[in-house]
């Protein structure tokens, strides 16, 4: 158990790196399943325009009233007026799906009685929204990520994306342990991103990304937003124990922003990483607390992002119920431990002899999506396994059938929910041209999955 800490002393070195081992990977048995959902938000007549927020406000202070939504999610805004719904941990993927498309169901009636589209793209194809969520937070994020470009503030205003949430893991070797399970989400990341890329266009244009949106990611602060260092070799040829590996990932970080008592900026001096802030506080600064340590894990976004439970990062925003197809491969292959294997050898030539893909490897995901062939192979091989693992729950019937039509619509055919796109609106085709149309498909009428 990991001990506790007074919230009020102030941290070490040493203290600091066992919390955060012990926080980011709480071991137990593996099984439940969460999702966060994001939609841009279009004006339903005029996509190009800007959304005031006062229509969202509206929208979201009319849910409200009417109390929880019926599958217990929380709607809350992203920077640039993307709605996210985060749902509650469920017992399985089936349940997880179930209780998401509920609460969407009423979140797309709500907008649509203000006017509003949810808009599922990974990217905004037409607008460059403006901040509209007055945080310090967000003021202090834009002011870091300024100092490299553009590229904070286009990810912070104009993406979406699925994340998944899944238990790290119990403290075996084998496949139901916390080092199997960080070691197999890593090996399939770009997998995913190949599968699910949907963000091919900027300003109504192509970018030549099928996923422009983790091209954007790329581009920002590597130190927060690319996978940790792997942890060196254990015994029985997996890799070590990533606690160490994320702890030091995690305090060489640079501080981002650190709350206080407003009206003051949030702000941290430029080159401030957590552990000089815990070796010499800068000038008028105190020394680093618990608090100050869990709000700088907050800050941290690499592709898969320890929380207790593992949060991966890398899917962009789907159209209409193609988010639950997600949901069902990524539990299929991580909890299916025949499913986990043949997604193992699977993903094996995406290595290059490492024990997870490199860097240049995510780059053709997002780039070409299941055109690669490497990635398109080892994206089909994944699909044919989890629906396998599918096939062996009664309760997954409709997921496994969503997800063998996802698979043959997209990489048993070399495609990605960008090609899609890409169909529509050629290369000169430019913003006026560009029709986003509704959400997308609806998700089927069924016990499984009520209609969004």
């Amino acid at each position: 158990m990991q001990p506790s800490l007074d919230e009020e002393a102030p941290l070490t070195e040493e203290s600091a790196a066992a919390h955060t081992g012990g926080i980011c990977f709480k071991t137990g048995p593996p099984g439940r399943t969460g999702i966060e959902l994001e939609w841009l938000v279009h004006d339903g007549r005029t996509p190009t325009a800007q959304v005031a927020p006062a229509r969202l406000d509206a929208v979201l202070g009319r849910l409200a009233a009417h109390g929880a939504l019926p599958g217990g999610g929380v709607l809350t805004r992203e920077p640039g007026g993307q709605i996210e719904l985060s749902t509650p941990a469920a017992d399985s993927a089936a349940e997880c799906v179930r209780s998401a498309a509920a609460d969407q169901t009423v979140l797309f009636g709500a907008l649509a009685e203000e006017g509003l589209t949810a808009v599922g793209i990974g990217l905004d194809p037409l607008r460059s929204p403006p901040r509209v969520v007055d945080h310090p937070r967000y003021a202090a994020m834009e002011r870091f990520f300024d100092r490299t470009g553009p590229w904070g503030r286009l990810m912070m205003r104009a993406t979406a994306s699925v994340q998944i949430n899944v238990d790290a893991g119990d403290d075996t070797d084998g496949p139901a342990g916390y080092r199997h399970r960080w070691w197999l989400a890593h090996r399939l990341g770009p997998v995913l991103v190949a599968a699910f890329a949907n963000s091919p266009l900027r300003r109504g244009r192509p970018t030549g990304w099928r996923s422009t949106r983790q091209e954007v990611w790329s581009r920002l602060d590597p130190g927060r937003t690319l996978p940790p260092p792997w942890p060196g070799p254990a015994s029985g040829g997996l890799p070590g124990d990533p606690r160490a590996a994320w702890t030091r990932y995690a305090l060489d970080a640079a501080v981002l922003c650190v709350q206080r008592p407003a009206p003051a900026d949030w702000s941290a001096p430029e080159g401030l990483t957590f552990r000089s802030w815990l070796r010499r506080p800068p000038p008028g600064w105190a020394p680093p607390r618990p608090a100050d340590l869990a709000y700088h894990l907050s800050t941290l976004f690499p592709p898969v992002r320890p929380r207790g439970w593992l949060e991966l990062r890398m899917i962009d925003a789907q159209r209409g119920p193609d988010w639950a197809v997600a949901v069902a491969l990524v539990s299929a292959l991580l909890d299916d431990p025949a499913a986990g294997d043949a997604a193992a050898d699977a993903t094996e030539p995406l290595t290059g002899g490492g024990p997870v893909p490199p860097a240049e490897v995510w780059a053709r995901a997002a780039r070409h999506g299941p055109a690669d062939p490497e990635l398109g192979k080892a994206a089909r091989a994944c699909f044919a396994a989890a629906e396998l693992a599918l096939a062996r729950d009664p309760d997954t019937a409709e997921l496994r059938r969503m997800l063998s039509s996802f698979a043959e619509r997209y990489p048993e055919r070399g495609r990605c929910p960008a090609d899609d796109w890409l169909d529509r609106h050629p290369p000169h085709g430019g913003p006026s041209r560009l029709h986003l149309g509704a959400a997308g498909r609806r998700l089927p009428a069924s016990p499984q999955a009520p209609p969004a």
